[in-house]
């Protein structure tokens, strides 16, 4: 299983509050960096010193890393067209040698769409909106070079898109996620190298693993070539007063950690991890909440990280 870190910069972080993380998981052996993208702090905190955009950020990140991926769990369908979208990811995937993955989701978090004049449409659009970015996005990802790329859909429509810059992977990985039980997994089976299901019970990620297994051999795809991943809040301590003390600084209870992540002992957190992996979960995003505990990175990294790995 590999491990890799995930963020939620909107809770409170400064561009050198996340490249400390990024350049500590390099260090650390992680396998990736990863970030939300949100422009709204949620639940009680104060979001200081404000927001940071992702493509921003993982542009930065890209030029002061050097091994360790980076992406987006998950860029919101809501924020970019699909067009401008693609050159930045493109551009940035050029800028860190190949190390960028996209996800890509419909976005959710109506309060962030108010506060910074963005449209947010219902539910029904907001998904319509988000299949039609998926084709266009890996459209221009994979027009060959010389060749133009048009689109005529219901919300975006291009016409002979010179389809450029390219990623400078020739594949550039894209991550559906969600527990949707009908069209999310058939936008995975399509349209995804990676499926990723945030903060769900392992007998829902079980029964959504299958659907899009499915799906994917609906459309005649080999289940194999999708990469099966979660994302789970982390809380890890060498000692139980270390467990409760990071747990405090996160607001949330080490029982309930423990019940719906990675969390207690380190011999806890791998038994817990290759629970996981028994259901096929190649991949975990760790989420830690507290980015300014560079140690329970650490700790992560030394007492967890070799006995999954």
């Amino acid at each position: 299983m590999e491990l890799r870190v995930f963020t939620e910069p909107q809770q409170g972080a400064s561009y050198d509050d996340l490249l400390a993380v990024a350049r500590t998981a390099e260090e650390c052996g992680y396998g990736a960096f990863f970030r939300s993208d949100h422009y709204l702090a949620m639940g009680d905190g104060d979001g200081l010193p404000g927001p940071t955009d992702a493509w921003v950020t993982l542009a930065g990140l890209a030029r002061e890393t050097s091994t360790i991926r980076l992406g987006t769990l998950v860029t919101a369908a809501t924020f970019r067209h699909p067009g401008p979208l693609a050159i930045s990811v493109a551009q940035v995937d050029r800028m860190s040698g190949g190390r960028v993955e996209l996800g890509l989701g419909s976005g959710w978090f109506a309060r962030e769409h108010e506060a910074y004049g963005l449209d947010f449409p219902p539910l029904g659009e907001r998904f319509d909106r988000y299949e039609e970015q998926l084709a266009v996005v890996t459209g221009l990802f994979r027009t060959p070079v010389g060749a133009t790329f048009s689109y005529e859909g219901e919300h975006y429509r291009l016409v002979d898109s010179p389809a450029l810059p390219k990623p400078a992977q020739e594949r550039l990985p894209v991550i559906i996620g969600g527990g949707g039980k009908a069209r999310t997994p058939r936008l995975a089976a399509r349209y995804a190298d990676e499926f990723n299901l945030p903060f769900a019970s392992l007998e829902d990620a079980r029964a959504q693993f299958d659907r899009v297994r499915a799906a994917c051999e609906a459309v005649d795809r080999d289940p194999a070539t999708m990469t099966f991943s979660a994302a789970l809040t982390v809380c890890v301590g060498s000692d139980e007063e270390t467990v409760r003390r990071r747990a405090a600084a996160i607001g949330k209870d080490p029982d309930g950690l423990r019940a719906g992540g990675v969390a207690g002992a380190p011999d806890e957190a791998v038994a817990t991890l290759r629970r996981w992996a028994g259901i096929g979960c190649e991949r975990v995003y760790v989420q830690f909440l507290d980015v300014h505990d560079l140690d329970h990175v650490r700790e992560v990294a030394e007492a967890v990280l070799p006995h999954v790995r």
